[in-house]
């Protein structure tokens, strides 16, 4: 997906389709896999990841618009990544906008939930979304830049169609060694100091910190 939504193109129109299946697919991983602990209905999902995927795909094409009608190789190339990086973080933030707002469950170390937290589900939503950071940006950015070296081989020079392989294995290599990465930065199961949530639930507990699903 990542690979697909990166490629160069002549006209824009034959990107509307790869940027709008990428985003629906983040969008849907990001619904699916958010912290399920609050009370959300089926239709706010359904609406939010509409306007979601809308928006990202938008603005997806947007660094295209650019493309088009620039010059300078260097930002023809960095334009897409940076745009992409940006993109997914915001889509996590876009997705999981409700966590924030009516807050997630905490727990003690037994799994006892000590309540709802907004403060925790900043926290989760935040987090989550810096871990998009790590895994789209290093998976768009280590191909163009091995691929930027790759067309100046003889081997290249000799088979100008052996780019567009090696720049998909790059891709596929990269992103597979990232998600576990990514993953893995911040753990499922967080942490969080009980001084940081709010009264009520400093006031249900004795425990100096508590915990929470981080989602993915």
């Amino acid at each position: 997906m990542i690979f697909f939504s990166m490629l160069s193109v002549k006209s824009l129109k034959s990107l509307i389709l790869p940027q709008i299946s990428f985003y629906t697919y983040t969008t849907a991983f990001n619904i699916v896999n958010g912290n399920a602990s609050y009370n959300r209905h089926l239709y706010e999902s359904l609406l939010l990841g509409t306007g979601v995927i809308a928006s990202s795909s938008f603005f997806g094409l947007f660094p295209r618009l650019l493309q088009l009608r620039l010059n300078n190789a260097l930002l023809k190339r960095a334009l897409p990544i940076i745009f992409l990086t940006h993109i997914s973080a915001v889509n996590v933030v876009a997705v999981r906008s409700l966590e924030p707002i009516r807050g997630i469950e905490v727990m003690d170390k037994e799994g006892h939930v000590m309540g709802y937290s907004r403060k925790a589900g900043t926290k989760a939503v935040r987090d989550t979304a810096s871990s998009r950071v790590v895994l789209y940006g290093t998976s768009a950015f280590i191909p163009e830049v091995f691929s930027h070296y790759f067309v100046r081989t003889q081997f290249f020079r000799q088979h100008p169609w052996s780019l567009w392989t090696f720049k998909l294995a790059c891709t596929v290599l990269v992103m597979g060694l990232m998600v576990p990465v990514s993953f893995s930065i911040f753990p499922q199961i967080e942490r969080i100091q009980c001084s940081e949530l709010e009264k009520e639930i400093q006031s249900a507990t004795e425990d100096t910190e508590l915990f929470y699903h981080r989602g993915v």
